[in-house]
């Protein structure tokens, strides 16, 4: 065997490794690309989804911003009308001592009002 076909063999069988390992590389990429393919496709299938989450959680948290400012608006009120009711009761004890002092003037002016005999029930 001469030198020649020798160096032609090598060449040779170095083209062929060099081909087939380029058509690896070729059909692992295209493999490569289908499977993103398929990731991405199963991404989007899920996107719906994940929007609806989201505008779920969203409207809830509306809600929950509805709902407080209810609350403080409701405790406001209690606040309020229990200042209102302070101010009643306070009212009605003032009418109370009064209608007391008339019910203790009118047995002052009866003669026959036995006033010295035993307090007053209401």
């Amino acid at each position: 065997m001469s030198t020649t076909i020798v160096i032609v063999i090598i060449v040779v069988a170095v083209v062929i490794i060099l081909l087939v390992a380029w058509l690896l590389m070729r059909k692992r990429r295209e493999h490569q690309r289908v499977e993103a393919e398929g990731i991405r496709d199963r991404a989007a299938e899920k996107e719906f989804e994940v929007a609806q989450q989201e505008a779920r959680a969203e409207e809830t948290a509306a809600r929950g911003r509805a709902a407080k400012a209810e609350s403080e608006a409701k405790a406001a009120q209690a606040e309020q009308l229990a200042q209102q009711a302070h101010m009643h009761r306070g009212e009605a004890a003032d009418s109370r001592t009064e209608l007391d002092k008339e019910w203790e003037r009118a047995d002052k002016v009866d003669p026959d009002s036995r006033s010295g005999d035993a307090p007053r029930e209401d």
